[in-house]
């Protein structure tokens, strides 16, 4: 009995001195990291906050890169395909607030709000002409209201594996049930420990050349800084909402849209039918997972100006 008293004794006492120790670690260490990984892009004023773009290339077509729902680190996440797709077009990748450099907002996740935000950011780089949306998983939403929003400003949509209008059902309740411990576990600096010990699970392959050592330590500092922070837990949780508010948008007839999606995948039905109307509307299959762009972004690049060429 004594003994168990003693072990109580001794968990009461180092149990907290662990958590402290490890909160002032992450806090420490997400600091140094911040110092040294500096934003490699612009950061642009987006309704009195500073938004992080990253451009690079020139050509006849301007590329905008849109991240999926956590996608942390947008800018190293696409970076292979950026140096493909801008060796013949100026590319554009916009990491939205909470996301990569940028920094966060009180502005509610809503898909109305975060076109805005990606049209003002576009606004205030310069660019007037019409750009091609490239968005991943979540971002095909935003696209599709930026295209109904702003048509004069869209010259197609090319989609990678992308959410549309029509995924309702796709989307589960879980999303919001499991936000709160996410909340708590971000408080914890459980996404440090996550990423440390897991690194396979968020990050591209360490087969995949294109991605540097750099690279790759880079991505994995910035998905621990911004895993579960706020805005990207509350975009989470509008998702299904976000996804209500567009479905009864139509894209225009005439405007070109292609989709990369995974072999097997239960979307490809779901695809043509979104996309019957369309004059001109291409499927890509492509063998491999949910995030296409980071073994086969020659493919995708390839194909992508195949298209916009046509």
């Amino acid at each position: 009995m004594k003994k168990c008293k003693q072990i109580g004794k001794n968990l009461l006492f180092w149990v907290p001195v662990i958590i402290v120790s490890w909160l002032f670690f992450n806090y420490v260490e997400t600091n140094y990291e911040k110092g040294i990984y500096k934003a490699p892009g612009e950061m642009v004023e987006v309704y009195g906050n500073k938004m992080h773009i990253y451009c690079k290339g020139k050509g006849r077509n301007t590329i905008v890169l849109l991240p999926g729902l956590g996608t942390a680190a947008p800018v190293m996440d696409f970076s292979p395909l950026v140096n493909e797709l801008s060796k013949k077009n100026r590319v554009v990748v916009i990491e939205p607030f909470g996301y990569g450099y940028s920094e966060r907002t009180s502005r509610a996740r809503t898909v109305k709000n975060i076109t805005e935000e990606i049209h003002m950011a576009l606004d205030n780089i310069g660019i007037k002409d019409k750009v091609v949306l490239m968005p991943h998983s979540e971002s095909g939403i935003y696209s599709v209201y930026y295209a109904n929003r702003y048509p004069e400003q869209v010259k197609a949509i090319v989609g990678i594996d992308c959410v549309l209008p029509n995924m309702k059902n796709f989307v589960g309740e879980a999303y919001k049930e499991t936000t709160r411990a996410m909340r708590v576990a971000n408080i914890l600096g459980v996404p440090r420990m996550e990423v440390t010990f897991h690194d396979g699970k968020y990050l591209p392959d360490k087969n995949i050349d294109a991605y540097s050592k750099k690279n790759r330590k880079i991505m994995k500092a910035i998905t621990i800084w911004n895993r579960y922070n706020e805005n990207v837990l509350e975009e989470r949780e509008y998702l299904k909402a976000n996804i209500e508010e567009t479905e009864n948008i139509k894209l225009k007839d005439e405007l070109p849209v292609m989709f990369f999606y995974v072999r097997g995948s239960k979307v490809a039905e779901v695809y043509n039918e979104y996309t019957r109307h369309l004059v001109y509307s291409e499927m890509a299959v492509i063998e491999g997972n949910h995030f296409l762009h980071w073994d086969h972004y020659k493919e995708i690049a390839k194909l992508t100006i195949d298209f916009l060429n046509k």
